[in-house]
């Protein structure tokens, strides 16, 4: 037990460290169209993304598959880019008017992308272990415990800013899609492979 609760506070590490935000600005990215009102679909998309993360994650540690880190790194922030350019789609929509496969689909194959990028640091860290679904679900846990926190401190920022201070939805998606889009850029700069 003492071993699945340090790869649940991994999991949580990961995803809740600053030095690294990459992981912060896509959840934030992916939760900027919705609203309370529509958390479950927020939800459910977060947990398709740990999904596929583990997935990744789980590919590389069992040696199936493995993927140049570099392409990675810069695969990382166009996820990140792409994802806020499609948050335009519910500037003009309700979330429920925007087709859901779309979005789950895309959400997926970036979780794989996420994954693939902290796998060679994952795969470093069990090497020595012979149970390594364990830790995965441990890590998993840890991973899904901090998405569903960053979703909910997006949620209460929409919260505050359409209904406390009155902002239009398609004011607050359009800035904050923005916002995300102007920090991704420099990421984007950074990794480009040359």
């Amino acid at each position: 037990m003492q071993e699945f609760w340090f790869y649940i506070k991994l999991g949580l590490n990961h995803v809740l460290d600053f030095g690294a935000y990459d992981h912060i600005l896509f959840l934030s990215a992916l939760a900027i169209p919705f609203t309370f009102k529509y958390w479950k679909r927020v939800v459910i998309l977060t947990t398709i993304f740990t999904i596929a993360h583990c997935v990744s994650l789980g590919l590389s540690v069992y040696e199936i598959f493995t993927v140049d880190v570099g392409i990675i790194e810069f695969l990382i922030p166009v996820t990140i880019m792409l994802t806020a350019l499609f948050n335009f789609t519910y500037v003009f929509k309700e979330a429920m008017q925007v087709g859901l496969w779309l979005h789950v689909a895309a959400t997926a194959f970036f979780g794989l992308i996420h994954g693939f990028g902290f796998s060679n640091y994952f795969k470093m860290l069990m090497a020595e272990e012979e149970d390594k679904l364990t830790p995965l679900l441990g890590f998993a846990t840890g991973i899904e415990i901090a998405q569903v926190t960053i979703i909910l401190v997006v949620l209460a920022l929409a919260f505050l800013f359409l209904d406390f201070l009155k902002v239009k939805r398609p004011v607050f998606i359009t800035l904050a899609s923005i916002l995300v889009i102007a920090i991704t850029i420099p990421l984007l700069i950074a990794t480009f492979p040359s």
